[in-house]
């Protein structure tokens, strides 16, 4: 460091006039600084009095170069006792080689000869301290000392610690930073392929490694190589499902921004599904019915449903955001609990401007800005599109295996969770060999339908972010029969009660 550095900071190795003398600042402990002045004779000031003294000035400074201001004085707690102990240890013997009096002496007292400034040099002090520890049975050579002496000086405490001690460890051990670079390029690249073997990825690895490196990185062991594999694997799938692989690789690169709505209608998403309930279709065949919803995220409400036996049809998904615009009216035999003037929803602005609210159902109704859809041909048909241009509202197509764009709605439809099973016995998918004696009667689509009212109307004021549930509902298929304990739309409507 060129010239006197700033006033108020002091560094290991500066020199300072303090007291009309110039002294050497031979260590930092604390709010404490170490001083021995060229005649030899130690000091032990505080920063503050030292600094606050008439005539302090830094005169110089070490070669050494700028170190830091204060050595790391919380860092020696983070590493293991004994450690910090031996660190300790260290530090003694090198305060007495820098400054005389050994740590912790009292005021006053007297270095012995070896490791009195005013008649050693620092060297032959070093000298005298290695032979010393080295009769006590801690072999150490002068150069050794020597090298732990500069780096107190340059770290404080920190610079005596093992940090052999503070190495994180890897999950890779001492592999090649290039040959796990090189393997975590070849895994990826098993996303768009066929599933392959680990032994196909190492190949291509060494290939990435003979391209760029030219045979300069040591290559490890096939075990070796199988362990890295295994910790880079980690949930992506390489060398199982291809589905779930190529569906993880279009995720966005955490951490990603969630999808925010500041006011109903802002971003609605829509998203369609085989119900995990089993109907009779119009044929008599038993059936999953497709469900299809739109649902709002700012107030996490479903908008609006469909059910349907078959596939969703394109004039099925265009109803859906008209479906939002209007109310619900309350039909015979509903509990008044439903109806809006029961709810919480804040009706009586709307009520005040059309009186047919008072008797319409506790659904919100959202004016949809902004429609996500995923890449389903019912969502960019020419119908929905064309439906929503009329109602002025805008459609955003999601990116192509990327769920995480509309993540809301698929979490709602997904399998399991828009459903509840009430009993047990109930697989919830069945196939075509499935036993359908486990299910019993099924009933027909219309009962599914109107049990589904009773989901979404119940639920369309809950912010609560769980998902909604169907019970599974059992009955003839001509609509005769009865349901379930615990299947009757009644439960349902005590819960909208009681809520």
């Amino acid at each position: 460091m060129n010239g006197p550095a700033p006033r108020g900071v002091v560094r290991v190795g500066d020199r300072i006039r303090f007291e009309d003398a110039v002294h050497q600042v031979v260590a930092i402990e604390g709010t404490m600084v170490r001083l021995v002045a060229d005649g030899g004779r130690p000091w032990l000031a505080a920063a503050t009095y030292l600094m606050s003294s008439p005539g302090f000035e830094v005169a110089g400074a070490s070669d050494a170069g700028e170190g830091p201001v204060l050595p790391p004085f919380a860092l020696p707690d983070t590493v293991p006792e004994p450690v910090a102990e031996r660190a300790r240890f260290l530090e003694s013997h090198i305060l007495e080689v820098l400054t005389g009096p050994p740590a912790g002496a009292a005021a006053g007292q007297e270095p012995r000869p070896d490791f009195d400034p005013g008649r050693r040099t620092l060297s032959e002090r070093d000298a005298a301290k290695a032979a010393e520890l080295t009769a006590a049975g801690e072999p150490m050579s002068m150069r050794t000392l020597l090298r732990l002496r500069q780096r107190y000086e340059s770290q404080g405490l920190w610079g005596l610690v093992d940090h052999r001690a503070t190495r994180a460890a890897t999950p890779f051990g001492r592999v090649d930073e290039r040959v796990v670079e090189a393997i975590a390029v070849a895994m990826e690249e098993q996303a768009g392929t066929s599933t392959g073997t680990r032994e196909r990825a190492w190949r291509r690895a060494r290939d990435i490694l003979a391209e760029q490196h030219a045979g300069e990185v040591p290559l490890p062991s096939r075990s070796t190589v199988y362990r890295v594999i295994r910790a880079l694997e980690g949930g992506r799938h390489t060398f199982g499902s291809a589905v779930r692989r190529r569906s993880n690789a279009s995720r966005p690169a955490a951490p990603f921004t969630a999808t925010l709505a500041q006011r109903p209608g802002e971003i609605v998403q829509i998203d369609t599904t085989p119900l995990d309930v089993m109907a009779a279709l119009d044929d008599g065949v038993p059936g999953r019915p497709e469900l299809t919803i739109t649902l709002d995220v700012a107030t996490r409400s479903i908008g609006a449903a469909v059910l349907r036996p078959g596939g969703t049809k394109a004039v099925d998904a265009a109803v859906l955001p008209a479906r939002m615009l209007v109310p619900e009216p309350m039909r015979p035999g509903w509990d008044p609990a439903l109806s809006m003037v029961r709810s919480v929803l804040p009706h009586e602005p709307l009520t005040a401007v059309d009186q047919r609210l008072a008797a319409s159902a506790a659904k919100p109704v959202v004016v949809p800005d902004t429609i996500v859809i995923d890449h389903g041909k019912v969502f960019v048909s020419g119908t929905f599109i064309s439906a929503c241009r009329t109602l002025g509202i805008s459609v955003q197509p999601a990116r192509p295996y990327t769920p995480t764009d509309k993540p809301q709605a698929a979490y709602c439809t997904s399998s399991g969770r828009f459903v509840r099973s009430s009993r047990s016995g109930w697989s919830g998918v069945l196939g075509p060999a499935a036993d359908l004696g486990a299910v019993g009667r099924v009933v027909g689509v219309g009962r599914v339908v109107e049990v589904l009212a009773f989901v979404v109307i119940p639920l369309g004021t809950d912010n609560s972010g769980s998902p909604p549930g169907l019970d599974r509902v059992r009955a003839d298929a001509v609509g005769g029969g009865g349901l379930g304990e615990g299947e009757h739309p009644g439960g349902v409507q005590a819960a909208a009660a009681a809520a």
